[in-house]
């Protein structure tokens, strides 16, 4: 009995054993002709065993890629598509770099700097005094977003003042909305409802 530790390591486990068996043999294979009708040949036993291949957007090349990857490289055939170089498969992806972006208070996002900074541009009048109150608000809803029970007005315009260079001040005639009724938007917005409403009603008669 022959176990799998005995085994040669498969190298693309997903075609299984035969295949790599049948690029072995394909290797072997002396006459060029013969071999590259070998290969196509075992591309469409690939194709049958991976389906999925079939949704990328050239399913063929791909299945080629991984005969030449089975094969470790060592397969000469007459073929449209180039062995690609063992280094595509083998190098680390480039390292992403992460945002420049200093997020003064992370609770309110990056976002809220370009709109603030679209603020700044508008001249004085009720129509900036209408948006900075809005800005204020929305500032305000965010820092309860945090699991926060409260806060006070005058952070939220010390943090608007921060965020704008000391740009945007808040109209004194203007107040933001009240601490429990963002709170009590919040839960409502949390509230689960029964998917099954009568399934719900009828449970509630037979506990009666």
């Amino acid at each position: 009995m022959e176990y799998n530790t005995t085994r040669n390591k498969l190298i693309i486990s997903q075609y299984g054993r035969n295949v790599q068996k049948l690029v072995k043999h394909c290797l072997s294979i002396e006459d060029r002709e013969k071999r590259s009708n070998f290969a196509k040949l075992i591309i469409q036993i690939m194709g049958q065993l991976n389906p999925g291949a079939r949704e990328t957007g050239d399913f063929r090349h791909k299945l080629w890629d991984h005969l030449y990857v089975i094969s470790e490289f060592k397969l000469d055939v007459d073929t449209s598509y180039a062995m690609p170089s063992p280094d595509v498969f083998t190098a680390k992806p480039d390292k992403i770099e992460y945002s420049e972006n200093n997020i003064k208070y992370k609770m309110y996002g990056s976002n809220v700097d370009s709109i603030i900074k679209e603020a700044i541009k508008y001249e004085d009048g009720p129509e900036k005094d209408a948006l900075v109150h809005a800005i204020a608000n929305h500032l305000k809803k965010s820092y309860l977003n945090w699991n926060r029970e409260s806060v006070d007005d005058d952070l939220i315009f010390e943090h608007l003042e921060v965020l704008s260079d000391g740009k945007l001040k808040l109209n004194k005639d203007l107040y933001l909305s009240s601490t429990s009724d963002i709170l009590a938007r919040n839960k409502k917005k949390k509230v689960v409802r029964p998917t099954n409403m009568k399934r719900s009603s009828h449970y509630k008669k037979r506990r009666k």
